[in-house]
């Protein structure tokens, strides 16, 4: 039992930091449960109706509160449609949790916050190029929504992971 203790401590500390993040975000997506959507998801779809719009794809945000979607109308043509679930918190909330399971003090917040970031870059990336196939190619809308572009958000928390865990979290610290 002795060998299993720090793996158990690990497992542990991830699971109340899992726990505990979820449940404060629920509490956050509670206080906009009569909004269209929660601020956080509406400034994801700000940012990709401009990166798509740079991108040479015009785009105009529509609230539907039938859905509780921002509906994404892509030169002259609905899309898709942003929900809550589409903005990338809930995987950044498993990501967290994880690096702070290996918690390696300052760097750990540095490490995360940066994590963070790219996650969220990936994640507007992703739903504008989603966009961009579901209006060029939309023979692929089904491999590129349920295969490819999951596969982009949940690579990205991997590797960052395997990053964290090489370089970081199993690094032994000199000693002078």
């Amino acid at each position: 039992m002795k060998d299993f203790l720090p793996v158990l401590k690990i497992l542990l500390r991830f699971v109340v930091i899992y726990i505990v993040l979820v449940l404060l975000y629920q509490f956050y997506l509670n206080g906009y449960e009569n909004e269209v959507v929660d601020p956080f998801t509406r400034w994801v779809a700000k940012q990709v109706a401009f990166l798509q719009g740079l991108l040479g794809f015009p785009t105009i945000l529509v609230d539907n509160m039938k859905l509780h979607s921002i509906l994404f109308q892509t030169s002259g043509k609905f899309t898709t449609r942003m929900v809550e679930g589409c903005n990338v918190f809930s995987v950044a909330i498993l990501f967290a949790a994880f690096i702070f399971a290996f918690y390696k003090g300052r760097k750990t917040f540095l490490y995360v916050s940066g994590g963070l970031v790219i996650l969220h870059i990936l994640n507007v990336f992703r739903i504008a190029l989603l966009n961009i196939i579901y209006l060029k190619y939309p023979q692929y809308e089904k491999i590129g929504h349920d295969y490819i572009f999951p596969a982009i958000i949940y690579g990205g928390v991997v590797i960052l992971w395997l990053v964290w865990i090489q370089f970081f979290a199993l690094k032994k610290t000199e000693r002078p």
